[in-house]
């Protein structure tokens, strides 16, 4: 057996001592930054899904970005304020201004103050649905009929509701409780009215749904519009563009909650920046693919001049602002 003298066998420790230690050999790639956007079935995380995988194609223009699930934009905006680590997160604005508010179920914490918003995702958009072929044409024409308002507690239901009361119309409509998957075949088969659901347009099951019956959207008038807002005061105004679904030739007005992605000051201005300029630079080939992103302009929202509308109490560094903006004018 060959034996290394004291000498040769230094050398050979000290060689390998330096491979361990060189910086090719010792580089540990930085974790992915976790996007955290409901749950799987959620419309949130499905978008944040499509939107990873379009930010993935431009290398090295942002950060790794990994979806995680989440019980919700409420417990999203609550873990981000005592969180350490830098984190993005989906949430509607009303939720972040009602943390920094204070409310329930959030309690004062002075780091609500460090969240901040990146940019808009498609907005959670009202569609009330009935056949074409039915004596419904408006909102008013629903006294008396069976119309799904949709599930207990959701979005829909809610603003459903919301209009009804503001239309007096509250008492006068049957609102019947029916599985959000079956109300298609109960409108195919006449055993309601209409229904209401919600959702970032195009709708696949309701595109589905006006290839085989046709359909009509109610459409509110621009002062129901107005008093809709001011009665709820977490939504904004929102146009469905006709040829959106089959046999829809008209463009129907209606209401939506926006949301957004939203970070806080622990990630940083340079990788805030990156992540933006990457989503506006990617948006073509994101809303090519997925069609429910053609939706998201710079009209929408710029950090300046729209702030009102989403994040309106996200705070931003001025540098970051004038970046974002400046990506926002150069795409348009």
């Amino acid at each position: 057996m060959r034996m290394e003298t004291p000498s040769r066998l230094g050398a050979l420790l000290l060689l390998l001592g330096g491979l361990l230690a060189s910086p090719a050999a010792g580089a540990v790639p930085d974790p992915p930054l976790a996007l955290r956007a409901g749950k799987a079935d959620s419309p949130y995380h499905v978008l944040a899904i499509e939107l990873v995988a379009a930010l993935s194609q431009q290398a090295g223009k942002a950060p790794v970005i990994a979806v995680e699930e989440s019980q919700g934009s409420v417990q999203n905006v609550i873990d981000a304020a005592h969180e350490t680590a830098p984190r993005l997160f989906t949430a509607p604005p009303n939720v972040i201004s009602e943390a920094q508010r204070g409310n329930k179920p959030y309690g004062k914490n002075p780091h609500y103050a460090d969240v901040r918003a990146l940019f808009p995702i498609p907005f959670q958009t009202m569609h009330w649905v009935v056949r074409k072929d039915g004596d419904i044409k408006g909102f008013d024409d629903l006294a008396g009929h069976p119309f799904a308002p949709g599930a207990r507690g959701s979005f829909g239901e809610q603003q459903t509701g919301t209009v009804l009361k503001l239309l007096g119309l509250e008492d006068r409509v049957q609102l019947v409780e029916i599985d959000s998957d079956a109300t298609a075949s109960a409108l195919s088969g006449k055993q309601i009215e209409g229904f209401a659901t919600s959702g970032s347009y195009p709708i696949a099951a309701l595109n589905t749904l006006a290839k085989a019956t046709p359909i009509r959207l109610l459409s509110l008038t621009p002062n129901q519009v107005k008093q809709e807002l001011k009665s709820d005061g977490t939504t904004v105004g929102a146009t469905i563009p006709k040829g959106t679904y089959p046999g829809i030739d008209e463009d129907t007005t209606t209401v939506a909650l926006p949301a957004g992605i939203y970070t806080t000051r622990q990630l940083s201005n340079e990788d805030a920046y990156r992540i933006t300029k990457a989503f506006w630079t990617g948006l073509p080939g994101l809303a090519q693919n997925a069609p429910a992103w053609t939706a998201v302009t710079p009209a929408v929202f710029s950090m300046r001049a729209d702030a009102s509308r989403l994040g309106a109490n996200a705070v931003m560094n001025s540098e970051l602002v004038t970046q974002v903006d400046a990506m926002a004018t150069h795409i348009r």
